[in-house]
């Protein structure tokens, strides 16, 4: 009883997915992000008893706050953002190892005074905490950060051990392949590759982990899952919602650096990747390294391999919304894509021949996000299509959000006294099966991390690959300017130019 008193996490620790004594330090700690998803997180954590015994949460911002002004933020953020609601039991607990240390991020005794409230906390409980750096700030201030960490000592604290230092940055990892070959320069100057998590928070969800369960522990699709028996694989992650207030931010991204180079490229590399030697961290990777090599040069001009598109005036919900170039803080002759759409060929003896779409944009028919794998049609000698048999091909479709879970199309005989057919659905769905309230992506990714697995987050050589690919259309675009830029109506599922780009193979998009 003494020992649980002393630590207050003790009593529900996960005896397999332990983690070391650990300090979460999160750089933006006044910040959206921290406040919607990595606060509710953590407490959440504390909630399943996943916090080792030992925890403490760190906030790090130019603003000086005081501890219990910080605390008070957190309650804020857990009652308001969190899918469990606020416990006064498990938030005491959490919020008396709540903290805040105050500097700018280029200052190096602001890392001084952190390093010296470290060591603190490390003589309270008589051991060493593993410090874990989330830096949840504009790209403007990863570099400073990074190499204050590396001038403090803080990032070679415990180095090659278990409590290792270690550090999450979020995306964007980059905007073209230099400067995510700069900002892996900066890293690898202060960090070992072990000790670096690049998140992308679209590999923490169900249906995303759940796709290697699909494959490795059923027999009945690793055997399918080639260019013998798929015909193509669609890849949509769409948004309804337009830019909003983050007009500023999207006129210096656009959808291929905002959503392509990085969710939907980390999709289609574990579609696509090998059966890897085993599940762990540098297995996985290397396989979805070895899928993005595989991906052929992307073909420019007209008849290649890329469109891209803005949303123009439409109707959503039953109700008007402008375009985007009549977006607040939107330039009248803005050659930003709220679309984009490419036709990726992988050189490889899996998928030799298979045509790879992915799409991604705002103001869309609908939120989804989904995988789509469409088998090669039956031979049509028994049931050739006609009035009596309605045939669909067969599709193997993973719905990432909002409705988590896996459908497959299967052709069947209606009921009656004459051989009639018609596509039916299969549905399997997470919220259904499992209850609706499973952790969100944010969850795993922070608790592996504090763990030390990687198999979730990019490796170092996996965003240069991707940004190898998409950079020469960032660049081609811009020298275009508005030039080939198609318009597609709010509400809609997308421009002309895309539905060409499965034309040319007598291909169409699916609408999930």
């Amino acid at each position: 009883m003494a020992e649980t008193e002393n630590h207050p996490f003790l009593h529900g620790l996960s005896k397999h997915r332990g983690s070391p004594p650990t300090a979460v330090v999160i750089f933006g700690a006044s910040g959206d992000l921290t406040a919607r998803k990595l606060i509710p997180a953590i407490y959440n954590l504390a909630c399943d008893g996943l916090l080792p015994a030992d925890f403490y949460l760190i906030g790090f911002g130019r603003k000086p706050i005081p501890d219990g002004e910080f605390q008070k933020m957190a309650a804020d953020a857990i009652k308001e953002f969190s899918r469990r609601e606020l416990k006064e039991d498990v938030w005491a607990r959490l919020a008396a190892r709540t903290l805040y240390v105050s500097g700018g991020y280029d200052e190096k005794a602001a890392y001084d005074r952190l390093a010296a409230r470290i060591t603190e906390l490390d003589q309270q409980i008589g051991q060493q905490l593993q410090p874990l750096f989330y830096i949840s700030t504009p790209p403007t201030v990863f570099a400073p950060i990074i190499q204050n960490l590396g001038a403090s000592g803080l990032a070679s604290r415990h180095l090659r051990q278990r409590n290792q230092s270690k550090v999450i940055i979020e995306k964007p990892f980059g905007r073209d392949l230099a400067s995510a070959q700069s900002l892996n320069r900066a890293l690898n100057a202060v960090f070992e590759e072990s000790q670096v998590f690049r998140i992308d928070h679209y590999l923490g969800k169900e249906t995303v982990q759940d796709l290697l369960v699909q494959r490795f522990a059923n027999s009945i699709f690793e055997p399918l899952w080639n260019h013998h028996f798929v015909e193509s694989v669609q890849i949509t992650v769409a948004e309804q919602v337009g830019v909003e207030a983050r007009a500023g931010y999207y006129e210096q991204s656009g959808c291929l650096r905002d959503m392509i180079q990085n969710h939907t490229m980390q999709l289609l590399a574990l579609t696509a990747m090998e059966p890897p030697a085993s599940m762990d961290a540098e297995s996985v990777r290397d396989e979805k390294v070895k899928v993005l090599k595989a991906i052929q040069p992307l073909r420019l001009g007209p008849g290649g391999d890329v469109a891209r598109a803005q949303y123009s005036d439409g109707v959503m919900g039953g109700k008007p919304v402008k375009g985007y170039l009549q977006e607040d803080g939107v330039q009248a002759d803005s050659g930003t894509e709220t679309y984009a759409a490419l036709r990726l060929n992988i050189n490889n003896w899996r998928w030799q021949g298979v045509p790879f779409y992915l799409r991604s944009g705002k103001r869309m028919a609908r939120r989804v996000s989904e995988i789509a794998i469409r088998f090669k049609r039956a031979p049509g000698k028994l049931f050739a299509e006609s009035d009596r048999f309605l045939l669909a091909a067969n599709t193997l479709s993973f719905q990432i959000q909002p409705d988590e879970g896996l459908s497959l199309i299967l052709n069947t005989k209606i009921p009656g006294l004459e051989t009639r057919t018609q596509p039916v659905k299969m549905n399997f769905k997470y919220a259904t099966t499992f209850g609706s309230n499973t952790p969100e992506a944010y969850e795993r990714l922070v608790l592996d991390a504090m763990i030390g697995d990687g198999t979730l987050f990019i490796r170092g050589d996996e965003t240069e690959r991707s940004w190898q690919l998409c950079t020469p259309v960032l660049d081609y675009w811009r020298e275009q300017g508005r030039e080939g830029m198609d318009r597609y109506a709010a509400g809609s599922w997308g421009p002309q130019n895309s539905a060409d780009l499965l034309g040319a193979n007598d291909h169409c998009w699916r609408e999930p």
